[in-house]
């Protein structure tokens, strides 16, 4: 598969299934709250998703269970909904989903707190999300992927955080998962050249402690390997002749 460049008429369809996507992810921030199973808040998005028209592109892609993935606290991503995982107060509850429109992916996600969390658990959110920020100030025509990479990475290098090296963003389109991959650090070579038109799923993933990751049994659930805490923030983007386009947040 080759880097793919979208047409008027795609970006067009590109940008409704993001706007589609944010709709869902404000709808599950009601639920996400004590005592909700990871099962439950799973059932409530894939009924959002379903009543705007949608199919979740989650389920059942390369055999995964859910339609949204649930990950808590040291889990990085790919946490399977469970009727036994139930949402405690101070949890970090990382909640990554997609959905097709009319053929065309999105995808993004989000870390949230639920109550009080600790002063680090706070900062790691902030510079979590500011790390999908300071990417995109790169994500212009005529630089390179690795100016995205490189912005990500001394961004979280700042504050000594963990960057996850083992899961990386992606492109997006007539599938989820499309070229060219994303790392969230720097590469030795510049990779591919930001054109107008291309579609990109940025996801910065970082932990409190080390980069280092494992998974689990269940061969989808990714956590620290020292048990620390983590986040992620994902968007899906467009590229554009100027400013890149935000295509799941329209805050």
């Amino acid at each position: 598969m080759s880097v793919t460049i979208k047409t008027a008429h795609e970006i067009e369809l590109m940008r409704e299934s993001g706007h589609i996507l944010e709709k869902v992810h404000d709808g599950l921030i009601p639920y996400i709250k004590p005592g909700m199973s990871t099962k439950e808040l799973d059932k409530i998005g894939y009924d959002l998703i379903l009543s705007y028209g949608c199919k979740p592109n989650f389920l059942n892609y390369n055999g995964f269970p859910g339609s949204f993935c649930i990950s808590l606290n040291d889990e990085v991503v790919h946490g399977i909904p469970s009727d036994d995982k139930i949402i405690q107060e101070g949890d970090l509850v990382k909640i990554d989903a997609g959905l097709i429109y009319k053929g065309y992916h999105s995808d993004a996600a989000r870390t949230y707190a639920v109550g009080e969390v600790s002063p680090d658990a706070r900062l790691l959110m902030e510079v979590t999300k500011q790390c999908f920020f300071e990417g995109i100030k790169a994500a212009r025509a005529g630089n390179h992927l690795n100016d995205i990479s490189k912005a990500i990475g001394a961004h979280a290098a700042k504050f000594r955080f963990g960057i996850v090296r083992d899961l990386v963003g992606h492109g997006i389109g007539t599938h989820l998962h499309e070229d060219p991959e994303i790392p969230n650090f720097p590469q030795k070579r510049r990779g591919v050249k930001l054109l107008p038109g291309m579609t990109l799923a940025i996801e910065p993933m970082i932990n409190l402690g080390r980069a280092d990751v494992a998974w689990l049994d269940d061969d989808w659930t990714v956590v620290t390997m020292d048990g620390s805490l983590s986040a992620h923030y994902e968007n899906t983007i467009l590229i554009t002749d100027g400013e890149p386009e935000i295509l799941t947040l329209t805050k």
